[in-house]
């Protein structure tokens, strides 16, 4: 039923408001009971189980991440403040900062199939039990 002035003034006069609605989804029916049946998300996050592939994700992924970042950073602070040593020819026209930039590029691939692999051994396990035993299906 189209929501008119007079539905509105209607309501009012009952005493209450309307509920706002946009198309037929109401605010309230989105929400659903903490134990309705579905998968408790809170206690999965509080399970042994969780806890250990984040344990093992975070074992990977901070190391890593303070290592590029420093070396990213060596690199831009060698080509602001050391220009001599960029600059220096290591074959032909290729200098020293040329070729820092490219290992930049491989550390990038060599870190992403780093990280494929060890997701795949480590934390992939973990994660397809954590669904098992809450019977999720991919």
């Amino acid at each position: 039923m189209p929501r008119t002035s007079e539905n509105r003034s209607r309501d009012r006069l009952d005493g209450q408001y309307a509920e706002p609605r946009f198309g037929n989804i109401s605010k309230h029916s989105l929400r659903r009971p903490a134990n309705s049946g579905g998968t408790d998300f809170a206690a999965i996050q509080e399970s042994d189980d969780f806890v250990a592939v984040r344990r093992r994700f975070r074992w990977f992924v901070f190391p890593v991440t303070l290592l590029v970042l420093a070396w990213y950073f060596t690199y831009v602070a060698l080509g602001a403040y050391a220009e001599d040593f960029m600059s220096r020819q290591v074959y032909g026209y290729v200098n020293m900062g040329i070729v820092l930039g490219l290992l930049q590029f491989v550390t990038t691939a060599i870190v992403t199939v780093l990280y494929g692999r060890y997701v795949r051994r480590r934390i992939d396990p973990l994660v397809d039990q954590l669904r098992e035993q809450e019977g999720a299906d991919r």
